[in-house]
């Protein structure tokens, strides 16, 4: 099933609730194509996060779940989503995260141990919720950062704030 990951994770490491004033499709819709756009996006650590690993370069890649497997975003896999959403919104959408750190030593890129999480977003008419599990790495980037940047986001790509972190 699209969007949902059967194996997702009981154990928590952060809950964001939000509301959102828009419909589920233009929510959905924005997510996507904010992860999307996110897909891979190189960014300084400490744009993202309170570095504990300052001058530190972080790529972010986003997959969407469905059944056992996840589909990492790319424009066809972007497309297939939006026209689900299109037909109807899905109650929860399932993501994974990863994002691997490159820091520069001596004029030379190194790669250090990668996050890896999982993003469960449960959605209804206006209160909706997004449960984050750390599955492993060094977290460089924490849940409540990750959370954020992915709200901020949204809000980018949608012109206006339509999700308010209660």
């Amino acid at each position: 099933m699209l969007g949902f990951y059967e194996k997702f994770p009981k154990t928590l490491h952060g809950a964001f609730t939000f509301l959102s004033s828009t419909s589920l499709r233009k929510l959905e819709r924005a997510l996507i194509e904010a992860f999307v756009k996110l897909n891979r996006e190189s960014m300084v650590l400490e744009d993202v996060a309170f570095p504990t690993m300052p001058h530190c370069e972080a790529i972010f890649e986003f997959g969407i779940a469905e059944g056992n497997n996840f589909n990492y975003l790319n424009r066809e896999e972007e497309q297939r989503i939006l026209t689900a959403i299109r037909k109807a919104p899905l109650e929860v959408m399932d993501f994974i995260c990863d994002i691997r750190y490159h820091k520069e030593e001596n004029g030379k890129k190194a790669a250090l141990r990668f996050d890896y999480y999982m993003l469960r977003f449960r959605f209804s008419q206006s209160l909706s919720e997004m449960l984050v599990f750390h599955e492993k790495g060094p977290r460089y980037v924490t849940p409540e950062d990750l959370g954020g940047l992915i709200i901020r986001r949204v809000n980018e790509k949608s012109g206006k704030r339509i999700l308010n972190i209660l």
